[in-house]
């Protein structure tokens, strides 16, 4: 472990970000320069850099806006994208992410960013940093361009685990709901549930009884359920937060990502094909530039793992230093905002709200009123 200059009394009031430097398709120098745009932005950011020292030294040592931001802690061994989590969970100990999650763990360090295998990287932050009381599974929320006034929807889960029954679900719309409602001071968030449908006898039981339990719940923890949404609304205007299963979130995110690189490539053929679709392309120049910024995917790379005792933001394996520094944005602003605590309160009420809906379910139970049983 080594740190580069001792922290001052205006370090002292920065927030600490632990990031694993070794997760990236790209390698280290990518998370380096994407910390370094995110420090040259927000002088309010300190960070815990994670991985093998000799590495990491000289690319800090290049980046003016590091200078004294930056300790890095020696970390050996690297997470590959093709190791298996529950390899990592038994062997992981000496790698960039455990590190990085360590950082959390013993409160160096108010939030995690990786760019790293997200499966290890889930496995990783359920052990080190414990699943929140009451959360079965927990969840990846992305944030996803839309026509909403507040220019974004969550969606979750994109990927954390593939199967989610009914009672998560409702957890999901819980803490999906929590984020928003933090993030982008939505007092009563829409909340939508993917299907295949809007009506409400399409799609799984599962999805049914999901569907009953988000409206059961809606006024007592004050989210407005709209019911049934269909892939087309997940970029629009009738839902803030979108409930899947990580299956189908993870492909909608896929599809999504591949669909804003088409489009992108396609407007600059159409722009180049000839000088006078170029001059029109000078011409709206500006629009163009609105456009490309509003649909580029590296603006909202992040997405935050809900349902742990600390705050996991994932980046991107493919990310460059503009989705770095935005994964870094994001886990900033969550740990500025105390939003693990909030999350952890959501939670705890949920739990308490479904204890009490089952209690309620039991004293109508024939025979209750006659038992004279308290327990």
């Amino acid at each position: 472990m080594t740190g580069n200059t001792a922290p001052s009394q205006a370090d002292a009031r920065r927030t600490v970000i632990s990031v694993d430097a070794m997760g990236g398709d790209a390698g280290p120098a990518v998370v380096v320069a994407g910390i370094a745009k995110s420090a040259k932005k927000n002088p309010d950011i300190r960070f815990l850099l994670h991985g093998p020292i000799e590495q990491l030294e000289p690319l800090v040592a290049r980046r003016k806006h590091l200078a004294g931001r930056v300790e890095i802690r020696d970390a050996r061994d690297v997470v590959t994208m093709e190791d298996k989590p529950s390899q990592v969970m038994r062997n992981g100990k000496g790698t960039s992410m455990w590190s990085a999650l360590e950082a959390a763990r013993n409160g160096d360090a108010a939030g995690v960013v990786s760019c790293g295998n997200t499966g290890a990287l889930m496995a990783l932050s359920m052990l080190r940093l414990r699943k929140l009381p009451g959360v079965n599974r927990p969840a990846i929320a992305i944030l996803w361009p839309s026509r909403n006034p507040q220019g974004f929807n969550v969606m979750l889960d994109v990927g954390a685990d593939v199967r989610a029954d009914a009672e998560d679900l409702l957890q999901y719309a819980l803490m999906g709901t929590s984020y928003i409602r933090n993030s982008m001071d939505l007092p009563c968030p829409r909340v939508g549930l993917l299907n295949v449908g809007t009506e409400e006898h399409k799609g799984r039981a599962e999805l049914k009884e999901a569907y009953a339990l988000i409206s059961q719940n809606a006024e007592k923890a004050n989210y407005e359920f709209v019911g049934f949404v269909e892939g087309s609304d997940i970029p629009g205007d009738i839902a803030d937060v979108i409930v899947t299963d990580g299956f189908t979130g993870n492909v909608a995110i896929k599809t999504g990502e591949g669909t804003a690189s088409l489009l992108r490539s396609a407007l600059r053929e159409a722009f180049e094909y000839s000088i006078l679709s170029r001059l029109a392309a000078l011409l709206a120049y500006t629009s163009l530039a609105r456009l490309s910024k509003r649909i580029d995917p590296r603006r909202v790379n992040g997405g935050i793992f809900l349902g742990l005792n600390g705050t996991v933001v994932k980046s991107h394996g493919g990310a460059d230093a503009t989705g770095v520094s935005a994964a870094i944005k994001l886990a900033f602003l969550l740990a500025e905002q105390g939003f693990a605590e909030k999350l952890a309160a959501r939670v705890a009420s949920a739990v308490e709200l479904a204890q009490d809906d089952a209690t309620s379910a039991d004293a109508d139970e024939p025979g209750d009123s006659e038992s004279g049983s308290t327990n």
